[in-house]
């Protein structure tokens, strides 16, 4: 490809910039900002805005395309708040989704049983008659509410819409239970408000950041990573604890080598010392918080000491950090992290992160959380929803009562067949979302899709879902298509908008317009008022004194806030959206819930003798399962290595370089060996691995086989009894290192 030159460049800069302060940062906008200058001055590239679909930051950018209207590059747009003009390697190698020729082509329609890759290539009216057909049958036979839709992506809003006017609540985001949920039920139960997304973490101010299993820097979320370089410019202390020495702990005054699965002990020891030895903000605590008596009852026993037993952290260690922490309060952020589900207490461990961030007094101040806000736009109007007759919520009343939406493992479970329940689910519409990679327990994932009648699968790329599918409906990339205006939470309401810079390749097409061709078969059309969502997208922008015209131009619009303070003000009355109005130290809606109003830490399952415990992160070029054929990306890492530790790998005579396979507790193998990478940056107790490799899709050339899947070996799973996320480090595994005489794709 032409700009592979230009490409390799950008993204070596952001991938070893990535941790490495300011001057990183600063050296990529240089040269992005000249870049746009020459264009500006005569160079025949012209731009078209969009913003990025390769991670759910969603920095705004401008695509640039040469005069005979080929994709080039694609630069960060410098009014974004979320990129500030500098987009990640994942950013700039979003055109490797455009060029790939693996991608999905046409419709296909399936000819075999579920799990043979045999298809048939189908025009979209046949595609789409098809599932119109399967779906009147099962609402007619089992009711809209047993269709559901699994989504994460911009797409998904388009077949909400759809399943909503049909009837059916069933809308499910696997980032909530297998990611995100257990700290927006944490948050929620203690200040009133979720952490949203973008988070609203105030990193360029902090003076102390604790990151306790978040990895800033390796999950590349690209705001973060620019602020938190910016702290460490300024000064800022930073605090990491981890089994392993990531990136960030590369960056931080201390490392606590934690032992795996004992993070709650130490949250609760810091909190006995900020209290015992009154280090926290005594009038924020008086004025704002509501029992903080029964916390210093609750936590009194748990000192360093106690702690020290559990986690393997000197107590002089925990009290020194905790010193820290409330010498920069308020200017302090214990990070409340994004793939927060680990161990089945997943909503407690985020309980005692907000806690202790209260006690800091870092809410709404500046350092620590500021107060959000988003742009609203006007939605076109159509019928009301039908209302629902049932929904999940039917089939589980007393479990997960919490979480606050539709769990996608929940639909997941209630469509296995089970004679106890009225219904089970019986059609799944699949967008943009790797649901065999993506939901724990692979084996329930196929067992469940086996018992449907009807499965759509919705992707750009031949994932291992599609091969599964009863129909696969292409999607072009975000480089060929409108989507909704994004309006996401920032320090100031921001729209942005997504231009297509291409015409849809091959035979693929727009979400938009698949949700409103099924609209049109199954009598919903009214749901759907605008043909075109560029028709939609420039009556909307009217609503609010733009226009399309006007965003095609500018790309990203910023707006002056209209809700309050970026923080509180001092001395401000403030009332907290909790039933006491207050920051519920103890909560009492965990408390009417029936679950414990303040944290307890409870012992979790050891490894057996001779396995470890399976970790797994990010890395900064890769986003899930979704990059690892991207040829831009791929080029970066092609294959994932199995961290071990020297005295692990003494004891099982491995060697750097070494292709092993992976065996878990239950006595499930990894499908493809992993390279071993001997390191001291990981505990003797643990393993670690980067997500999203060992794919089993052949279509897929390029990683086909390359590295192991973790998925593949998390068969265990430590459901959260709170909102029902699914914790995934509760698998261990041990070493087969016979793999002689095998195929090996690596």
């Amino acid at each position: 490809m032409a700009t592979r030159r230009q490409f390799i460049k950008i993204s070596a800069i952001g991938a070893g910039a990535v941790m490495a302060g300011a001057a990183g940062f600063r050296l990529l906008a240089a040269e992005q900002g000249q870049t746009a200058l020459m264009a500006s001055a005569g160079d025949p590239l012209r731009r078209i805005p969009t913003y990025c679909e390769v991670c759910f930051w969603k920095c705004a950018g401008w695509i640039y395309k040469d005069e005979k209207g080929a994709i080039k590059k694609i630069i960060g747009n410098a009014e974004d708040l979320n990129c500030n003009g500098r987009l990640c390697p994942r950013g700039t190698g979003g055109i490797g989704m455009y060029y790939d020729e693996n991608r999905l082509r046409t419709p296909l329609i399936r000819t075999e049983e579920r799990g043979k890759q045999t298809f048939r290539e189908a025009t979209w009216e046949e595609a789409f008659d098809y599932i119109a057909d399967k779906i009147k049958t099962i609402s007619a036979e089992h009711g809209p509410e047993c269709l559901a839709l699994f989504t994460h992506g911009s797409g998904g809003k388009y077949f909400t819409n759809l399943l909503r006017a049909l009837g059916s609540p069933h809308i499910a985001a696997p980032s909530y239970a297998q990611c995100r949920g257990p700290r927006e039920v944490a948050f929620q139960g203690t200040f009133g408000e979720t952490i949203e997304s973008p988070e609203r973490t105030d990193i360029r101010d902090t003076k102390c950041l604790v990151l306790i299993g978040s990895h800033i820097g390796e999950n590349m979320h690209n705001g973060q990573v620019q602020e938190m370089s910016d702290a460490i410019d300024k000064g800022a202390t930073i605090i990491t604890v981890d089994p392993r020495f990531s990136t960030a702990a590369g960056k931080s005054k201390y490392w606590l080598p934690i032992k795996p699965a004992t993070d709650l002990a130490l949250l609760l020891a810091w909190i006995n010392v900020i209290i015992t030895e009154e280090l926290y903000d005594k009038p924020y605590v008086e004025k704002y918080t509501y029992g903080f008596e029964y916390l210093k009852e609750h936590v009194k026993n748990n000192t360093p000491e106690w702690a020290y037993g559990i986690t393997t952290i000197d107590p002089t260690v925990i009290r020194e950090t905790a010193r820290e922490m409330a010498n920069a309060s308020p200017a302090v952020i214990i990070h409340p992290g994004r793939h927060v589900t680990w161990y089945g207490d997943d909503t407690q461990r985020l309980r005692a992160v907000a806690i202790l961030n209260a006690l800091l007094g870092s809410w709404g101040r500046r350092g620590g959380f500021f107060s959000p806000e988003s742009f609203e736009l006007p939605e076109p109007q159509h019928p009301p929803y039908p209302e629902p007759k049932r929904s999940w919520r039917t089939e589980f009343p007393d479990l997960y009562k919490l979480a606050d939406t539709v769990l996608a493992n929940g639909v997941c479970d209630a469509t296995v067949p089970d004679p106890s329940r009225h219904c089970q689910f019986q059609g799944w519409i699949v967008n943009g979302t790797n649901l065999i990679e993506t939901l724990p327990n692979q084996a329930n994932t196929l067992q469940a899709i086996q018992a449907l009648q009807l499965l759509v699968v919705i992707d750009t790329m031949p994932m291992e879902i599609t091969g599964w599918a009863d129909v696969i409906l292409p999607e072009c990339t975000y480089l060929e298509r409108y989507d909704d205006i994004r309006v996401g939470p920032h320090r100031k309401p921001q729209i942005a908008l997504r231009a297509p810079a291409a015409e849809p390749s091959y035979n693929t097409r727009p979400a938009y317009y698949m949700a409103r061709e099924l609209a049109k078969r199954l009598g919903v059309i009214e749901y759907f008022p605008f043909e075109k969502i560029e028709d939609q997208l420039d009556w909307q922008l009217k609503q609010v004194g733009s226009s399309l015209e006007e965003m095609l131009r500018l790309g990203v619009k910023t707006f002056d806030r209209q809700y309050g303070d970026l923080y509180f003000q001092p001395g401000q009355d403030v009332e907290f959206y909790t039933p006491t109005g207050k920051i519920e130290l103890y909560s009492t809606t965990f408390a009417d819930a029936g679950y414990d109003p303040m944290p307890k830490y409870t012992a979790h399952e050891e490894p057996p003798p001779g396995y470890y415990r399976l970790n797994y992160g990010r890395a900064p070029m890769h986003t899930f399962s979704r990059t690892s054929n991207n040829p831009n990306l791929t080029d970066l890492m092609d294959e994932n290595t199995l961290w071990v530790n020297p005295r692990v790998a003494k004891e099982w005579g491995l060697s750097s370089g070494q292709y092993i396979h992976l065996m878990n507790q239950d006595g499930k193998r990894s499908e493809f060996p992993i390279k071993v990478r001997i390191t001291e940056r990981i505990r003797w107790d643990s393993v670690y691995m980067v997500h999203g490799f060992g794919h089993d899709q052949k279509k897929l050339e390029r990683c086909y086989g390359k590295g192991a899947s973790d998925t593949n070996l998390i068969t265990k799973v430590l459901v959260d009894p709170i909102m029902g996320g699914t914790g995934m480090r509760g698998n261990f595994v041990t070493f087969v290192t016979e793999v002689a005489g095998e195929e090996v794709a690596s």
